[in-house]
């Protein structure tokens, strides 16, 4: 079982910049892709990048040049970086990871952390 923690979420004002970790309990290289999703109030959960073993990323257009994935195997650990952040980022932010074993596709989630952007 796969076992994301996720950490780096805050209050910050329209402009700043957080940094978001997320911890996996095996190694990271066993997983096919590992993302970031979003689910505001009143809204349905929504990705925000993903990257995968090779790592290629993805974005959501809504944080294209403002967000940054990367991985660190070493660490077993994905970041996500946002700069430029806006009112409408505020979200809980849920890492994501998915692998397949056994040709099952296994999906797993953090506890999400709370992001809120002051105007």
């Amino acid at each position: 079982q796969v076992q994301l923690v996720e950490s780096g979420g805050g209050l910050v004002q329209a402009g700043g910049s957080l940094r978001l970790s997320c911890v996996c309990s095996e190694s990271i290289f066993r997983l096919n892709v590992m993302g970031w999703y979003r689910q505001a109030p009143g809204k349905q959960r929504e990705l925000v990048a993903t990257i995968t073993s090779g790592g290629t990323t993805n974005y959501a257009d809504s944080v294209k040049g403002r967000f940054t994935i990367s991985r660190d195997n070493a660490k077993n650990t994905v970041y996500l970086q946002m700069n430029s952040l806006k009112p409408e980022d505020t979200a809980v932010y849920y890492c994501n990871a998915e692998q397949t074993r056994s040709y099952i596709l296994y999906k797993y989630w953090g506890q999400g952390t709370q992001v809120t952007v002051s105007s």
